[in-house]
């Protein structure tokens, strides 16, 4: 485990987010990126809340935002150094920026997120 401050875990975040192709960044809509500096299901690295794109439907609006959230604490637990942490905000973000775009978790495993 390696202890990284919430700010700077934070810049990881913000990292990984202007690391998105910018035509994924484009098609993204309503919805926020968080953390959780403390919280979190054992074993769960990151969490997608909310309705995908693909099962939006015209009836889609005046809904709060879908949310990502990201687990500072099961994260940080995973990794012996920071370059391993600002690695896995990465995978952890886009396997659940993939949830976002409706794919589920099986297809996120075979392409390797």
């Amino acid at each position: 485990m390696v202890d990284v401050e919430p700010e700077r875990f934070e810049e990881y975040v913000a990292a990984a987010l202007d690391r998105l192709p910018p035509e994924l960044g484009r098609l993204m809509s309503n919805v926020a990126v968080t953390v959780d500096h403390d919280g979190g299901r054992p074993g769960l690295l990151g969490l997608y809340q909310g309705i995908p794109l693909t099962r939006r439907t015209t009836a889609y609006g005046g809904v709060l935002p879908d949310r990502i959230t990201l687990y500072r604490r099961a994260i940080t637990a995973r990794c012996d150094t920071e370059d391993e942490v600002a690695d896995q905000v990465r995978r952890t973000l886009v396997h659940e920026v993939g949830h976002h775009f409706g794919i589920g978790d099986r297809r996120l495993r075979e392409l390797g997120w």
